[in-house]
């Protein structure tokens, strides 16, 4: 068929009046393929449409395919390797955006059988201003049946087409984002009701805490749990990674925590137990670093765990530091570990200072940490002030020192404060 101006003028009309009802990517697809069918003879023919958000030399990925659309074949095949890896004339077309003509497939090495009675095929490129974003192919059961003609009204066809199914991709990203954005936000929701509403009255103690996810969720945690007779639970951790993966883990994390707390008195067997709980969470890439504690607000007396955490800063009102590392590794880690418990006493004037992170690993413009000391001159130039004072000062010094406001970790930061009597 040859192509003239009035022939280009009516296809495109026909072509325009079948894919631009739709921005629906497989709508879109199947008006091609029906519309290309008044213009060219084929027994077969298939569209194929490539995820631009994944580059081509990423050839595994099974979401390579954004869309695919095959007419005249026994089964279509969505996880198609000819586009993935290269293979056969669709794949050589999209890798390399060349139109290919195969009069006779069974001498053409590229040719990788789809269908049994195949003997030709013509595959051209669709092309976008970002580059090849798919293939048009139509495959003949007589040797020969496609010429350089067909070529051209392919490529015509093709290349009309490209706007539509540019729209219909866009259109595609916008719906995922905004489903990807409802998903956050149900998970964030769900997240902040697993913290803390409120720092726990415990009379003779000041208590803050604040918690900065440098995602929409993060993988941050702390918490508190009442254990009756004045005697109060908490815990700081935090989960590898960020985003949803790692706010998973932390539900699991929260949820065993405050049964093992309620259980077990001795803080060696709660560690051993959420260390089991990680493990069997199914995530072999994620691991817990958490300090679980028991304060006796009668006495100060302080029973702790640390698994593989920021060892939590014990600043005593006259001047001095403790670093609370006793305990075992990260959780989440090994299969038959121990953890061994450690004791301090909270005094009049006392402060306990735990902390993820990304509280101590803000960078300046020479690359230094702002690292435990800064940490505790923060906290320190609060004091004779509420706790929550420290925390305003912990986060002043850490923006001022890294010149931004936001973290490139979540940042998490509680205050244990003992009334100086």
């Amino acid at each position: 068929m040859t192509l003239t101006p009035e022939l280009k003028y009516r296809l495109l009309l026909e072509l325009s009046q079948r894919i631009s009802r739709t921005l629906d990517l497989q709508a879109v697809l199947h008006d091609l393929l029906k519309a290309l069918r008044s213009a060219i003879a084929y027994d077969a023919a298939g569209v194929f449409v490539l995820n631009r958000a994944v580059p081509l030399m990423r050839r595994n990925d099974p979401n390579l395919i954004a869309g695919m659309l095959q007419v005249g074949f026994d089964a279509a095949h969505a996880d198609d390797p000819m586009l993935r890896s290269g293979k056969g004339i669709v794949g050589h077309v999209v890798h390399t955006g060349e139109t290919v003509i195969a009069p006779d497939v069974r001498h053409d090495p590229r040719y990788v059988a789809g269908r049994r009675a195949t003997l030709s095929e013509l595959a051209v490129p669709i092309v976008s201003e970002a580059g090849v974003i798919g293939c048009l192919n139509v495959e003949s059961d007589r040797a020969g049946a496609f010429a350089r003609e067909d070529a051209e009204l392919l490529e015509f066809f093709a290349n009309a087409a490209a706007v539509s199914i540019e729209k219909a991709l866009l259109h595609r990203q916008v719906l995922d984002k905004q489903r990807i954005e409802d998903q956050l936000r149900v998970a964030r929701e769900v997240q902040s009701g697993l913290l803390p509403g409120a720092p726990p009255d415990l009379p003779g103690y000041d208590i803050a805490a604040v918690a900065l996810p440098t995602w929409a969720i993060g993988g941050d945690y702390y918490d508190y749990v009442s254990l009756g007779g004045g005697r109060l639970g908490f815990v700081v951790a935090d989960v590898s990674g960020k985003g949803i993966p790692a706010a998973l883990i932390m539900a699991t994390f929260r949820a065993a925590l405050r049964t093992e707390m309620r259980r077990h008195a001795d803080l060696g067997v709660v560690a051993t137990q959420l260390n089991r709980a990680v493990l069997e969470s199914g995530d072999a890439s994620r691991f817990v670093t958490a300090v679980c504690g028991v304060l006796d607000a009668t006495s100060g007396r302080l029973t702790y765990v640390n698994c593989g955490h920021n060892p939590p800063l014990l600043l005593r009102g006259s001047g001095g530091r403790e670093g609370l590392e006793r305990g075992g590794p990260a959780l989440g880690l090994f299969d038959e570990v121990t953890f061994e418990a450690g004791t301090a006493a909270l005094g009049p004037g006392d402060r306990l200072v735990l902390y993820t992170d990304g509280v101590v690993e803000p960078t300046d413009e020479d690359d230094r940490e702002f690292g435990t000391d800064r940490l505790e001159a923060a906290v320190r130039e609060a004091a004779g002030r509420p706790a929550a004072e420290a925390l305003r000062c912990v986060i002043e010094a850490t923006r001022a020192f890294g010149r931004r406001d936001d973290y490139d970790d979540d940042f998490t930061l509680v205050v244990f404060q003992r009334d100086a009597g």
